[in-house]
Parts: structure tokens; C-alpha cells; sequence
């Protein structure tokens, strides 16, 4: 039963119901997973509700299951969000599927000033949607019940415009940081971390003061440089760690 199905909203499903499995998913189920009738399965909404039941029936591509019971998992406080640096070989799109699986639950493409992968035109919409799949498909694997949100692209200009303080921390990675991540504490008003990391180049100097003045906070890892696909990853395990939660 280690296995996980996304379907549309659960709201409202209670113990007794049914829930059917179709589309990309049921066919998935059936025609690869080889699904039987009586089996139980776990079906998840991606925001937060998962039931599991038996499968009653099964059709070519769809298959619909007795609901014996329903778990809610409450957002986590505080979020965690990461603003990942488009980057050339799709290291982006590793930092993406790691940072899913460790936990995240915001992820917002950021077009940085040494990004050399560029979104312009159609390539939005379909970068963005590339993003989305990978952390659906991501949320799955590491059986989360809800799937992080991928926002619009953003500039430097709209990051900093968003500014930190209050409710909101925003930590940027610096190799050469004065803090420590791992020595790093959010306030206890804090509802929202946002993780910011550069492309394979670096923060250019004048994003690195952009941001700052914003209300960022400059923290690193530790004494070595790690690449865009692993840093992010490897920073929101520190914080998962700090906040109790692993």
C-alpha cells in the first residue's frame, strides 16, 4: 500500500464513499500497476486530504474505490518555499524534484541576472508546467499528501518587491555568508521561509544588495560550494532539521 494516487478534490469524501480513478493516473494504475480488485489503495487530493480504501471495480482505464478511511494533514507552519535560479542542464529541474520530495511546498522560478537558461515567450508556460509535472510526479514517489505550488517566474525586481520581515523570512545562499544555516532560528511570528538560490554563475553582487536591503538574510552551508541542483535541497534538509521536523 506504499503507493500514492493523485485525483481532483476530496472535499466532503467520508467513510462509505466511493472515489473513482481515471485519467492519467487510473490508466496508470491499471495498465502498468496492474491494480486488482480488492486491493487497497491510497488516493490523495495533493492539498492535504488522502483516503484509502479497497478497489471495487476496475474498468479499461479507470478503477473506483470504497473509501474506509479519510486523513487531513494540516499545512505545515511554517511554509517553505524555494526560489530556484533557472539554470542550464536542467539542474533546475533536479533541485525542483529533490526539494519536493525533502518538503518543500512553494517553488517560484526565478529568471536571475547570470541565469543562462532564459523563459521568454511560449517557453513560459511550458517551463512552468515542466516544473509543476516534476513536483507532482515527485510528491508521489516520497508519498506527500500535498503537491508544492509552482508560482509565476519572477525577476530580481519582483523578488526584492516582495521584501521580508514580519511573518515572512527570507534566507539567500551565500558561500561567503556571516550565518550559518544551520545556526540560523526563525522568529516565532515567522509563517513563510523563503529559501533563495543562484544559478550555476552566482548571485550577481548587485542582486545579493538588491535583496539585503529588502530584509534578506545572507546564510551558507558551510565550507564547501555546492551546484543550483543540490543546494537548495540540501539547505531545506537543514531547515526541516532545525524546525523539528526530521
Amino acid at each position: 500500500m506504499a503507493s500514492l494516487y493523485l485525483v481532483g478534490s476530496l472535499d466532503g469524501v467520508a467513510v462509505g464513499d466511493t472515489v473513482p480513478l481515471d485519467g492519467a493516473e487510473g490508466r496508470h494504475a491499471v495498465s502498468v500497476a496492474r491494480v486488482r480488485v480488492g486491493e487497497t489503495l491510497r488516493l490523495g487530493d495533493g492539498r492535504g486530504t488522502v483516503v484509502t480504501g479497497a478497489v471495487t471495480s476496475l474498468g479499461r482505464d479507470t478503477l473506483t474505490l470504497s473509501v474506509s478511511s479519510v486523513t487531513v494533514d494540516e499545512p505545515p507552519s511554517p511554509s517553505l518555499t524555494l526560489v530556484q535560479a533557472l539554470a542550464k542542464g536542467g539542474r533546475d529541474e533536479m533541485a525542483v524534484q529533490a526539494a519536493t520530495e525533502i518538503g518543500v511546498d512553494r517553488v517560484v522560478p526565478w529568471s536571475a541576472a547570470r541565469s543562462v537558461s532564459r523563459w521568454e515567450g511560449a517557453k513560459v508556460d511550458k517551463g512552468r508546467a515542466r516544473w509543476a509535472s516534476i513536483a507532482h510526479e515527485a510528491s508521489k514517489q516520497a508519498i506527500r499528501s500535498r503537491v508544492p505550488v509552482v508560482d509565476e517566474p519572477v525577476t530580481t525586481a519582483q523578488l526584492a518587491a516582495a521584501g521580508a520581515g514580519g511573518p515572512r523570512a527570507v534566507l539567500v545562499l551565500d558561500p561567503v555568508g556571516d550565518v550559518r544555516l544551520s545556526e540560523w532560528a526563525p522568529a516565532a511570528d515567522v509563517d513563510e521561509i523563503v529559501l533563495v538560490v543562484g544559478p550555476e554563475g552566482g548571485i550577481d553582487p548587485s542582486e545579493f544588495d538588491r535583496l539585503v536591503a529588502a530584509g534578506a538574510v545572507r546564510v551558507r552551508l558551510g565550507d564547501t560550494v555546492l551546484r543550483t541542483s543540490t543546494a537548495g535541497p540540501a539547505a531545506l534538509a537543514v531547515l526541516q532539521t532545525r524546525l523539528g521536523r526530521w
